[in-house]
This record gives structure tokens, C-alpha cells and sequence, in this order.
């Protein structure tokens, strides 16, 4: 039996207030589950309406399911929250009017979005005339225009922007691109101020261990519902989402009078600092070289003396010296983050960490890196290893419009990253030595020339990677 035929959905009379970029793992276990909290708490009456931001996507699965599915918190004790909240998953790709009509919705107050790090990016090539444009900032650009056209500017008509993907101040720099694209497509002077005036852009930081939909524990969770859920998704209990808005909007989305850890600030910068550094910043560089070493979880390698004694290395040696903030507090945040890796509850597949890891390592270590070169003037190892990794892992072909690499066991993988960036990859491993393809990715990959610093480094380590293994390389920390 499936969740639709065993669930009877709640809130359906409450108006579509929310509208989601994002189907993905991470928002149905965060923030969707902070609105079922408060519409269950009755401090809330709304319901949420995603947009697919991609082609291919969840959306067909969730329709399919009214909607409706669990999410598993894993701690002290595991616990089942069914999710009622969302109303259903448009495909714009599919039906754009649909899409367009949501900006008719006098309801609506708030986007909620989560496109991964590369999706606040500004494409040249979108008008307001595709159906849909490409770009994430396009596409709100595009809901904003037609929103301010059928309500003839309405103040009162803005929205709450609340972008969660990974960068600094990922909502001003929303805002940038989606005025940016406001501008060049010729839109009305007044336009450009409504959305300056009467839109809130907030920047965010969000924290919660998603390891996604819990395939090893899923006939368990099945016995125990009663029906089948496809969409399940496991996350850690701990949960943090802190908003730098002003306080006026709290009451839009009074998410923060729940149980959920809500905190709205005039600034989020030192919040987001040590979690997108510390947290994410240290998995994103160690968890591709675990992998290729055979690693399938957090949770295995971390509680490996070698490989979990090198990300605690990498965080208290060159992380938090690197970063400009109280060292006692950075490491008592270190030690929090550690307990949450170590959390037996929590199976975390690695490659579902590599998403990706292109922009992620990018936007997550390329500033650490920085920092620590400007501050103590010499190549910070563990990073220069875990670059070398990164190069590693990226070691590609094509087969069949797939990407594929292979671990040091032999054992094939696939990676879904820009397809830009794999083929980039591909061609560049195919075409060159070991030391060209050294030196092209950190004199040119990223948005900062790590190659006089780097490269002697990264070549050593890569070759050692590449003729005994990544964990042999290893014993030499």
C-alpha cells in the first residue's frame, strides 16, 4: 500500500504560501519540516508549492504520493514526522504556465530555494521569453515581473526570499543577479525599484546532517508505517536556520515559535563562516578521498583512526588557524560538529556527498586555502592532499553520456556534477600529462591561481594517490 491510499492528507484548505525551488533531499528535511511544525503547532496556515528547478527531478515521484512522505530524525532515538505541507511539485520545463500563474497568487509571500552552490549563477544566454529560462536567479526574476505586472506594483505583493544554498551572502547576491537580468532585458525603471523597495532578499545559514532517503533501513521503516514511502528522508535531530532579515518579516514565516532551531539576526556572517568552513568545508574536502579509498559512509570512515584522525587534523590545523574568528569558539563549534560525524544514527553515503563537489570545494575550502596562505605564508598539507584528491576523484570518461571514474579497488562510479565541468575533466585527463592536468586545475579551475603555491604539492601527492591508493598516500600524515 502506498503512503496516498494509507494517509489521509492534512491542511488542504490552508492557501499556497510557500514557493520552493527545490524538491531535493535537503528542504523536505529541513525547512518543509519546520512549516509542518508550525501548521501542526497552529502558528502557521499555509502550504507549499515547489517548483522543480531542473529538468529531471523528484517531482513525479512526490506528486505521485499526494505529496505526502516521512521524515526520519535520527538521535538519542529515532522518530517519524509525516509531511502534509507541500501541495504539489510543478515541472516548469514541463508546464510553464503553470509556474507563471503562481505569481497571480495573491497568497503568496514567501520563495524558499535550494539549487545547490552553482545555482546562484548568472547565465547570459536567458531571456524572459524562455519557457523557462535556465538559471535559478532568471526564473525569480521572470516570477517577480510577472507578479509586479498583475498586481501594478503593489507594495504589499514583495516577497520573502529565502535562498539557503551554501555561499556568502547568497540573498544579496540573488538580489544582484535578479536585478541584473531585470536591467538587461529592458524591464521598467519601476520594476527594478519594487523589487529593491518591496522584496527581502535574506542572507542564510542552514545546518542539518540530510543523508537522504535511508536505503539500508528502508524495509524496517516500511514494517514499522505500514505502507510504502518512496520519498523517505533521514536527517540528524539537530537542525539550525539562521536568517539575517529584517525582523519586521519573523511573522511572515513564523517558523521560529516552533521546536525548530530559528534564529533570526542583523548579521549571519560569523554563523555561516564556521559551519560552511568547518562542517561542510572539511567533509567536502575528505569525503572524495575516502571514497576512493573504499569508504562508503560518514560514519565508517571517520571512526577510522587514519582517515578520521586526518579530518580532525585538517579542522584544527589549518581550518580554524586559518580562520579569522575567536579560536575557543571555533573549536568548541569543532567538537559539536565531530560528536554530530560520529553519530551512529546517521548513514551518510559519500557519493550523495559528491554532488557537486566542483562548486561545493569552491565555494567551501578554495577561502580557507586563501586565508591560510595569506596568514602564515606557506601551502597548508592537508588541503594540498585533499586537492589532490579532488583532481583524483575527477578522473573521468565518458561511457554511455555518464561520467565515469573509477575507486582504487577498480570499482566504477558515476559523478553528477555541471556537465561543463565534466567534460572539462574528461577531456583535460584524456589530453595531458599528470603535471599539465595539475597545473590547469589549480592555475584555472577555480577563481584564484593556487598553482605557484600548490602545484609541487598536489603533483606529489596525486602521484603517490595514483601509483599505491589514496590510503597508502596517506600514512604519511
Amino acid at each position: 500500500m502506498n503512503i496516498k491510499e494509507a494517509v489521509v492528507k492534512k491542511f488542504t484548505s490552508y492557501p499556497e504560501r510557500i514557493l520552493q525551488f527545490g524538491e531535493g533531499n535537503f528542504l523536505r528535511a529541513f525547512a518543509d519540516w519546520m512549516v509542518e511544525l508550525a501548521n501542526e503547532q497552529g502558528v502557521y496556515q499555509g502550504r507549499i508549492v515547489v517548483c522543480q528547478p531542473i529538468a529531471k527531478g523528484l517531482g513525479d515521484l512526490l506528486n505521485s504520493q499526494n505529496c505526502l512522505y516521512n521524515v526520519l530524525l535520527q538521535g538519542a532515538t529515532e522518530q517519524l514526522q509525516t509531511i502534509h505541507s507541500i501541495s504539489r511539485v510543478i515541472n516548469p520545463y514541463e508546464d510553464y504556465d503553470a509556474f507563471s500563474q503562481l505569481a497571480q497568487n495573491p497568497d503568496l509571500d514567501v520563495i524558499i530555494s535550494n539549487t545547490t552552490e552553482s545555482g546562484i549563477a548568472y547565465v547570459p544566454e536567458d531571456t524572459l521569453a524562455d519557457a523557462p529560462p535556465k538559471s535559478f536567479p532568471a526564473k525569480v526574476c521572470a516570477f517577480l515581473y510577472y507578479r509586479y505586472k498583475h498586481f501594478a506594483g503593489d507594495p504589499d505583493k514583495g516577497m520573502l526570499l529565502l535562498p539557503v544554498e551554501l555561499i556568502d551572502n547568497n540573498g544579496e547576491k540573488l538580489k544582484q543577479i535578479v536585478i541584473r537580468y531585470a536591467k538587461e532585458w529592458g524591464l521598467e525603471e519601476e520594476f527594478v525599484e519594487w523589487i529593491e523597495k518591496h522584496n527581502e532578499f535574506a542572507s542564510t545559514l542552514v545546518d542539518r546532517i540530510v543523508p537522504g532517503y535511508p536505503r539500508l533501513e528502508i524495509d524496517s521503516i516500511t514494517e514499522k508505517l505500514g505502507y510504502e514511502d518512496k520519498a523517505v528522508v533521514a536527517c540528524e535531530a539537530f537542525n539550525l536556520w539562521v536568517i539575517e532579515a529584517d525582523s519586521k518579516y519573523k511573522n511572515r514565516l513564523p517558523i521560529h515559535e516552533t521546536a525548530a532551531n530559528v534564529l533570526w539576526t542583523d548579521d549571519v556572517t560569523p554563523y555561516k563562516k564556521r559551519k560552511v568552513r568547518i562542517l561542510n568545508g572539511s567533509h567536502t574536502a575528505v569525503v572524495p578521498l575516502a571514497f576512493l579509498a573504499g569508504f562508503n559512509t560518514v560514519l565508517e570512515f571517520f571512526r577510522d583512526t587514519q582517515f578520521g584522525g586526518f579530518e580532525k587534523d585538517l579542522i584544527n590545523d589549518e581550518i580554524i588557524p586559518a580562520t579569522d574568528m575567536s579560536q575557543e569558539e571555533l573549536r568548541s563549534f569543532a567538537d559539536s560538529v565531530l560528536e554530530r560525524f560520529n553519530n551512529p544514527h546517521i548513514v551518510h553515503n559519500l557519493i550523495d556527498i559528491t554532488l557537486n563537489n566542483s562548486s561545493k570545494f569552491g565555494a567551501r575550502c578554495i577561502p580557507t586555502i586563501v586565508d591560510y596562505i595569506n596568514k602564515f605564508g606557506t601551502c597548508p598539507k592537508h588541503f594540498a592532499f585533499a586537492i589532490a584528491g579532488f583532481i583524483r576523484f575527477y578522473k573521468v570518461e565518458q561511457q554511455n553520456g555518464d561520467y565515469v571514474g573509477y575507486r582504487d579497488n577498480g570499482e566504477s562510479y558515476k559523478i553528477k556534477d555541471d556537465i561543463a565541468v565534466l567534460e572539462l575533466f574528461a577531456n583535460i585527463w584524456k589530453n595531458n600529462t599528470i603535471e599539465v592536468v595539475v597545473h590547469e586545475t589549480l592555475a584555472n579551475f577555480w577563481e584564484v591561481d593556487l598553482a605557484d603555491d600548490f602545484e609541487a604539492d598536489v603533483l606529489a601527492y596525486l602521484q603517490a594517490m595514483l601509483k599505491d591508493g589514496v590510503a597508502e598516500a596517506m600514512k604519511q600524515f
